[in-house]
């Protein structure tokens, strides 16, 4: 019998009382054996994947609309929350796998942060990691939003950062690898001096809490898988330096031809 040693929900304590209720039974770790297989999704689990990405664009511009000087970071939560669950006039949302993350002045210096109700200053950045979710599946999005006019360099950086997402996304189809569409997002970086230890992306679809991801394919460095059409990714072209740190990200499903993006907000630099 096959179980999942590393699962969120099944304790030792589970795994020794499986054990002691059937004696005669082989156990072997069968950890992210079914993440592996519902890598590739159907047709039917892509048009959740579209609603999902449909609402997480709707959290995002709700939460940009609501972003300015002396609004408390809590009301933004809050209003992302309502999106959150009220989704699309079409169809609704639930709750996702994890917090939307609202990373403001300091914290956006690291990739997750939770909420204060201190009120916007004047002048910061602000980065929106959020989650659409419809039937458990899950689309994740990040924007960066800047509070007052950002400086010539930062505003460089987040063109810098598009670019770099954008060589990426350009080299998904079906028969390239993960360590290929990281290869072309990592020489476009380096192009303009900069690098990224992290991985790029990762795979996602169903999902509960606390796992965002399916803990299967990465795109990074050393990852051979083959994509195929059906898989989907977020692209967390996240980029978190000494003294800036910037969001902008693309969920993406792999097509017979190349890439569908799962959301339809501007790959861009918001300023409010």
């Amino acid at each position: 019998m096959g179980v999942e040693m590393g699962g969120y929900y099944y304790s030792a304590r589970a795994h020794a009382d499986l054990i002691k209720a059937l004696p005669e039974a082989t156990f072997i770790d069968a950890d992210l054996l079914v993440n592996w297989i519902r890598l590739v999704k159907s047709p039917a689990e892509v048009g959740l994947m579209r609603q999902a990405g449909l609402i997480a664009d709707a959290m995002m511009y709700r939460a940009i609309d609501m972003i300015e000087p002396g609004v408390r970071e809590c009301d933004i939560a809050a209003v992302v929350y309502h999106q959150m669950m009220a989704g699309t006039p079409e169809f609704g949302g639930t709750y996702t796998c994890s917090p939307p993350y609202l990373c403001v002045g300091e914290k956006a210096l690291a990739p997750h942060a939770a909420w204060t109700d201190k009120p916007l200053p004047s002048s910061t950045i602000i980065n929106l990691e959020l989650f659409g979710n419809r039937h458990r599946y899950q689309v994740n999005l990040a924007r960066t939003i800047c509070v007052g006019e950002p400086s010539p360099s930062y505003k460089k950086l987040a063109d810098v950062v598009v670019e770099s997402l954008n060589a990426g996304l350009d080299t998904v189809a079906p028969g390239k690898t993960s360590e290929e569409v990281h290869a072309a997002f990592a020489k476009t970086l380096a192009k303009h001096g900069h690098e990224k230890d992290s991985r790029l992306g990762y795979s996602l679809g169903l999902g509960y809490p606390p796992a965002v991801g399916e803990k299967t394919v990465s795109l990074r460095k050393g990852d051979k898988t083959v994509l195929q059409p059906g898989m989907c990714f977020h692209m967390m072209s996240g980029l978190w330096l000494k003294n800036d740190g910037i969001t902008i990200t693309q969920p993406f499903v792999v097509t017979e031809t190349g890439h569908e993006p799962l959301t339809k907000i501007p790959r861009q630099l918001f300023v409010k």
